[in-house]
């Protein structure tokens, strides 16, 4: 079996990226260096995601306002253009009406 706090060049294969391991290496004294950096790290990386997602839901509030908004507009124009096949559609009709009626008389 190998021994976990020995190797000094010990690297973790993520993904298909190689990154140095963090853990100790075996010297007593630095570990407590090490541990503060990967916490003032995850801290950073913490607040990031969190201002992160502050951004998405406010994004999303917002595209759930606009959603509204075009479902809206969307009824209004389908109305108008019910509106208007109606106006064009009787319009067509009389143009029909008019060379007949005037070949009657």
């Amino acid at each position: 079996m190998a021994s976990r706090g020995g190797a000094a060049d010990r690297t973790i294969m993520t993904g298909g990226a190689t990154r140095s391991s963090m853990a100790p290496q075996g010297s007593g004294g630095g570990g407590g260096v090490v541990k503060a950096r990967q916490l003032t790290q995850l801290h950073s990386q913490l607040a990031r995601l969190s201002a992160n997602l502050a951004d998405t839901e406010n994004l999303l509030r917002m595209t759930s306002v606009q959603a509204e908004a075009m479902r809206g507009l969307g009824s209004w124009h389908g109305g108008l253009f019910m509106a208007a096949s109606k106006v064009l559609g009787e319009e067509s009709v009389k143009e029909q009406a008019q060379p007949q009626g005037g070949s009657r008389l």
